[in-house]
């Protein structure tokens, strides 16, 4: 039997070769227990001590309640995830390097003021960087001064520096970042899903030799240089991103997608996934780079990954991510009344629990929701009634001008637009509650605009329907503030 007690620790009895035939919360446990009902799995009765009962402390992440040990396939990989990285990482096929505008003189700048309790943690992580081998002391002609960031989450400091003078002068690498709706689309049919977040991933990318003094930093202890990629140099993300796919082309979009040091292992089925798990983390053993282990997920059929949760079902928004619209508060403009109240919270329940975005089909037609307002433009895209992705933006100012007609029909071509590799070469059924708007293929007197846009739409199997604005509800295009929304509905 395996039981997570009130302070979120677990307590196995069970043989580390066997699966536990039961396994509880601590609230779980207690139930049974009262009940004096617990058996597992073929009926048989477990005999279960009772242990003592600490202070209830809020449970622990379930991704954290097993032991690296005895994770499958991750436990023949223990030194891929490390406590802590193990000095300086090794030479790799290329160090990232920093090409600066021809003419550019060096730069300096003095240490910025900071409070007291940033002096202190100053001192402590310069300390920690030093013992790691990661930063030296320095006698460079450049440097540019610390700074400060607070983690949003426990309030922690973080040292940092200011590069803002050097990425100013710096030649900008254009290495294309992933589009997150693209990675998500790769993810068609899968069921299986583990997570590996690199720890410190820019400080496993050595700095070119030539370019170590250009990044030096200046501050109350002395002036110091980072033998490692730093963070807040701007062509970091991106060379990052151009080593990941480097080291991992083969599986790219086969068992895995990347962005920057977030790594999501993807498969149809568990047998699958041992296999993909395991060419995954040998890439990473074979050069070196190493994972936090309380930042990933294993073996996991519902997964949080870039914002969004990921599921055989889909995709839907991450909870933490609606608690701006859950704390809305009520408008003082509405006249007061149970019905407008309950419409108000109606209204804040539909918005917090979106429709879940199913993973496309690549063979199936697709049907495409289109709507206007004076305020701007929506559409969704969906398969079979189901929702794929939305659209909506605000009008531009030349747009706000646009007759009805025009503005019906820069909704369609917008949805061309953006989900341009989704429709190419499919079929598709575009519905608008403009009624005319059906008629585009066929009218004579079309002005320059809509012939320019007609030569756009023709590129695609398509064909617009009517669908009246009542049962339009998918195209709402919504505004944050709800005082000014409940004005555009009095309007």
């Amino acid at each position: 039997c395996k039981l997570q007690g009130p302070a979120g620790s677990w307590w196995v009895t069970y043989q580390a070769s066997l699966k536990p035939d039961l396994q509880l919360t601590w609230d779980e446990f207690k139930k049974a227990f009262e009940d004096q009902h617990l058996t597992c799995k073929d009926g048989a009765s477990i005999q279960v001590f009772l242990p003592h009962k600490e202070k209830e402390t809020p449970m622990k992440n379930a991704l954290e309640a097993p032991g690296l040990e005895s994770i499958p396939v991750v436990c023949e990989f223990l030194n891929v995830v490390p406590d802590d990285l193990l000095g300086l990482p090794p030479d790799r096929e290329v160090d990232f390097c920093i090409e600066l505008v021809p003419g550019t003189a060096r730069i300096y700048r003095k240490p910025y003021k900071i409070a007291p309790r940033e002096m202190a943690k100053m001192k402590v992580q310069i300390e920690e960087l030093l013992n790691k081998g990661l930063i030296h002391p320095s006698s460079s002609p450049w440097g540019c001064p610390v700074t400060f960031v607070e983690n949003k989450k426990d309030k922690s400091l973080r040292m940092c520096v200011d590069y803002r003078p050097l990425n100013v002068v710096t030649i900008q690498n254009k290495y294309p970042m992933p589009r997150i709706d693209i990675l998500f689309d790769q993810l068609r049919g899968a069921k299986v899903f583990s997570m590996l977040d690199l720890r410190s991933g820019y400080h496993q990318i050595k700095i070119r030799k030539e370019d170590i003094l250009k990044i030096a930093f200046t501050s109350r202890y002395g002036l110091y240089e980072y033998l490692v990629m730093s963070f807040r140099l701007t062509n970091a993300p991106a060379f990052f991103m151009y080593l990941m796919n480097l080291l991992f082309m083969p599986e790219l979009d086969k068992v895995l997608v990347v962005f920057i040091d977030d790594i999501l292992v993807y498969s149809m089925t568990e047998p699958k996934h041992e296999q993909h798990l395991r060419i995954v983390i040998s890439h990473l053993r074979e050069h070196k780079l190493y994972a936090k282990f309380n930042k990933c997920a294993f073996w996991l059929n519902r997964i949080s990954f870039l914002g969004q949760v990921l599921s055989a079902d889909g995709i839907e928004v991450d909870s933490e991510k609606v608690h701006e619209v859950i704390d809305w508060k009520t408008p003082k403009i509405v006249i007061e009344g149970l019905e407008c109240d309950q419409a108000f919270r109606t209204l804040k329940k539909l918005l917090t629990t979106a429709p879940v975005l199913v993973q496309l089909g690549i063979t199936k037609p697709f049907d495409i929701y289109c709507d206007a307002s004076g305020i701007g433009i929506g559409c969704v895209l969906m398969q079979e009634g189901r929702e794929i992705a939305y659209a909506y933006r605000q009008l531009k100012k030349h747009e706000e001008h646009y007759p009805t007609h025009d503005l019906e029909l820069a909704v369609v071509v917008h949805a061309l637009k953006i989900w341009r590799h989704y429709l190419l070469g499919n079929i598709c059924q575009i519905y608008s509650d403009h009624k005319s708007l059906k008629y585009i293929f066929t009218h004579n007197e079309l002005n320059m605009r809509q012939r320019r846009w007609l030569g756009l739409i023709k590129d695609y199997d398509l064909e617009i329907h009517y669908h009246p604005g009542k049962s339009h509800c998918n195209c709402v295009t919504l505004r944050p503030s709800s005082e000014s929304l409940y004005k555009e509905w009095r309007n």
